[in-house]
């Protein structure tokens, strides 16, 4: 069984995720086999908040070449972003950043 600890992997830190943290939305990368509910239940458990509903998008890895050969690929990786429902409390994390 997966923890939370293993399905959230680490927070996305961009500006466009910071402006939607005043919306009460966050972005995480997460596990790539990770269902929307284990990423809910997770998020809920680690910070303790109310999540309202969860969006997530697959990212393939961008091939990527130096020199002449070979060329390779960054890891693919999965993201999710999380609003929290109004009622809810902000993550603490986040405030600093903003």
């Amino acid at each position: 069984m997966k923890s939370a600890y293993d399905i959230i992997l680490r927070p996305v830190i961009t500006e466009q995720s910071m402006e939607a943290v005043e919306e009460k939305r966050y972005v995480f990368y997460v596990l790539p086999t990770a269902t929307k509910t284990e990423i809910k239940a997770a998020v809920e458990e680690i910070f303790g908040v109310k999540v309202e509903k969860v969006n997530t998008i697959r990212m393939d890895g961008k091939v990527k070449q130096q020199g002449r050969y070979p060329a390779g690929r960054t890891a693919s990786y999965k993201k999710a972003m999380v609003k929290l429902t109004e009622d809810s409390k902000t993550i603490e994390f986040f405030e600093g950043m903003v």
